[in-house]
């Protein structure tokens, strides 16, 4: 059972099933503003300019502060979703342990300063030996 709850747990957190559940949730919010757009600001316009109805001043007001709400319910729900993806990650990088910083793989020549080996005797860009004295000098 441990094992079924760790390879859910992996899967889960993954990192692009969690942006495809983000994405999906933040498009179904932004349909929302273009609704809104729509049937609030688009078709009164339409209305107005064939005739086929005249709007009042509160009519108006009425339409745009539906749109600015549905503007607010999608910042709402972007904020939400910020936050909880936040925490996903920080609940998902407690377990992971920090890798130790690896061990140079190279040096620096100490008479022509190019990169070689860090094992290396020789340079091979000068051909100069390399001592041990010369590199701590």
């Amino acid at each position: 059972m441990k094992k079924f709850i760790a390879e859910f747990k992996a899967f889960a957190l993954r990192g692009n099933v969690m942006d495809m559940a983000v994405g999906i949730l933040i498009g179904g919010a932004f349909s929302g503003i273009v609704t809104s757009l729509t049937e609030n600001f688009i078709n009164p316009i339409l209305k107005l300019v064939t005739g086929a109805e005249r709007y009042s001043l509160a009519q108006a007001a009425g339409f745009a502060s539906a749109f600015v709400g549905s503007v607010a319910n999608f910042l709402i729900m972007a904020f939400i979703l910020f936050c909880l993806m936040k925490a996903a990650n920080t609940a998902a990088s407690i377990g992971r342990k920090k890798e130790a910083p690896k061990a140079p793989a190279t040096k620096k020549c100490p008479f022509c300063r190019s990169e070689i080996a860090i094992d290396a005797t020789r340079c091979p860009h000068c051909t100069s030996f390399i001592t041990e004295e010369k590199e701590q000098g």
